[in-house]
């Protein structure tokens, strides 16, 4: 939950937890909406993770640092591809094309 507080916090385009608490969801500026509700129960419910994992990882993810991608696999013994070009969703050609590819190997 640590790690997902700070990349959260760096998401709050200037607002603060506070502001967050009081306005329940806040619109940031890159399209996404962030949620008290959602914050508090994440940090109120941890989990074990003990399923075999793959995580493909864009390198021009805007939602999650490598870091924390790297620290959730080592806790899982998961293993990671970071595609170059790679954004949190993924939806162009070249990803989808990407994804399946991954999906298939």
């Amino acid at each position: 939950a640590e790690s997902l507080d700070a990349t959260f916090s760096e998401f709050l385009d200037g607002f603060t937890e506070e502001e967050l608490e009081e306005k329940e969801i806040i619109k940031i500026s890159f399209g996404q909406d962030l949620s008290w509700k959602y914050l508090t129960w994440v940090r109120n419910h941890s989990f074990v993770w003990n399923h075999p994992t793959a995580i493909l990882y864009g390198n021009y993810d805007n939602l999650q640092s490598i870091d924390t991608i790297q620290t959730f696999a080592r806790e899982c013994e998961a293993t990671i591809t970071v595609m170059k070009n790679g954004e949190h969703w993924f939806h162009t050609d070249e990803q989808m094309k990407f994804l399946d590819r991954w999906i298939c190997s």
